[in-house]
């Protein structure tokens, strides 16, 4: 698995023809691609930076949001938290994860349903949201920001891995690490695609005690910024 080789994951040989196939049998076009079956650039970088800084995971309650292959869910436990829970509105997702999950020696709490609109969700003492991949559409962009932001609201840290699409407000958003993450050309376009882990600015559990801003390349930190230095590249100063 690139970037955390210590993860294992059931996924598709070919998630492509896999989601061609889905939409045969369904009789069904224009259908989501099954993002469980694939381990997404977001997500590996989110959690690779999970792994390589447990301080700000280990002991604290944390939900993964659009879950998919649970991959981010599995390396917040693997991490140390107390507690991980796993939402994803797709019930193959949610049976994926249980089973990855189950492969990797962890305990993930599965949710299949949508929670953005749930106004009790996240729950109070909920420590960490973790979003990955998730800002494809305007409507579903909009949506996870007004859940990380009441998420924020309640005390919980927010942290995202995305390489930039579209609809990423990366105007609110502290940048913390970037990855070069491999192995993404059958989905997103070029085998290698520049992944950014992003947080809400303000840091109300005290879980920002990581460098601010990493580079990593090939597997290999290249270096790190100051909290200054990561303020002036969001703000344009």
């Amino acid at each position: 698995m690139p970037l955390v080789p210590g993860i294992r994951l059931h996924l598709a040989d070919d998630p492509i023809g896999l989601w061609q196939r889905t939409e045969l049998t369904s009789g069904r076009t224009g259908l989501d691609p099954p993002f469980w079956a694939f381990a997404w650039a977001g997500g590996l970088a989110l959690a690779r930076y999970l792994l390589d800084h447990p301080e700000i995971v280990r002991g604290r309650r944390a939900i993964d949001i659009a879950s998919g292959s649970g991959l981010v869910a599995i390396a917040a436990a693997m991490a140390g938290a107390a507690a991980v829970t796993a939402y994803d509105i797709d019930p193959v997702a949610a049976a994926a994860i249980g089973m990855n999950a189950a492969a990797n020696g962890v305990t993930v709490l599965t949710v299949c349903a949508d929670v953005l609109d749930e106004d009790e969700i996240p729950a109070p003492g909920t420590d960490l949201v973790l979003i990955a991949d998730a800002f494809y559409q305007r409507d579903l962009a909009g949506k996870m920001m007004r859940f990380a932001e009441r998420a924020h609201a309640r005390g919980a840290a927010v942290f995202i891995g995305d390489f930039g699409r579209a609809y990423l407000p990366r105007g609110q958003l502290t940048p913390l690490a970037s990855y070069d993450v491999p192995g993404q050309s059958m989905l997103e376009g070029s085998d290698i695609k520049h992944t950014t882990i992003w947080a809400l600015p303000g840091d109300p559990q005290g879980a920002l005690t990581a460098p601010v801003r990493s580079s990593v390349r090939g597997g290999r930190v290249a270096g790190y910024w100051p909290t200054a230095a990561a303020a002036e590249v969001n703000t344009g100063r």
